[in-house]
């Protein structure tokens, strides 16, 4: 009974341990951490400076390799004009080279600011990143896609869960769309009633 006992115990702390590696996303009424980082066009981009003026909507894409990705920015681009009249600013974060977030620009048109987040601090920050398996990885490289050099990571690759926050200009998460199915996306429509 001991060892079965032992067993069960386990395997419970063993399941809360990977649970616990999962990210959730930061949570609406948490605090918004601050980041600092140059956009495309080599402008600083600083969360706290562009609240004292607008709102901020913050979104979390994958790559330009994914063409859910790239739809959704391109959507995005397409409603920016929407966003701006309700006082707010969007910024894109991705784990990709300047590089790649040229060809994202390129496949989009994309007009906002886009931040390549080096060391994934911003990710982090924001709880959405996740370390992508070894099998995953290979299934990416069969299609021609090698994650670790378009992210330009070494020893382990991570994504962002493709997730966005509402900003207010007190710095606090008002909106949250985290969905780990890389699918599924905020609508626009959704934004915008987020943003009044």
């Amino acid at each position: 009974m001991n060892k079965l006992t032992g067993f069960i115990a386990g395997l419970f702390f063993s399941t809360i341990l990977l649970a616990q590696e999962k990210p959730e996303g930061l949570f609406i009424n948490s605090k918004a951490p601050d980041f600092k980082v140059n956009d495309q066009n080599s402008k600083e981009v600083r969360l706290k400076d562009i609240l004292k003026d607008s709102l901020v909507v913050l979104v979390f894409y994958r790559g330009q390799w994914s063409p859910y990705c790239n739809a959704y920015l391109k959507k995005l681009e397409d409603s920016i004009q929407l966003i701006k009249e309700k006082g707010a600013r969007l910024i894109a974060v991705s784990p990709e080279k300047p590089e790649n977030i040229s060809k994202t620009i390129e496949k989009t048109k994309a007009d906002y600011s886009i931040l390549y987040d080096k060391d994934m601090k911003i990710m982090k920050a924001y709880d959405v990143a996740f370390e992508v398996d070894e099998r995953t990885i290979s299934r990416y490289k069969n299609a021609d896609i090698n994650l670790a050099a378009a992210n330009g990571q070494k020893d382990k690759v991570f994504l962002p869960v493709p997730a966005l926050y509402i900003i207010s200009k007190e710095g606090t998460i008002i909106y949250r769309f985290f969905e780990p199915d890389y699918k599924k996306r905020a609508s626009v429509q959704e934004i915008l009633e987020n943003l009044e």
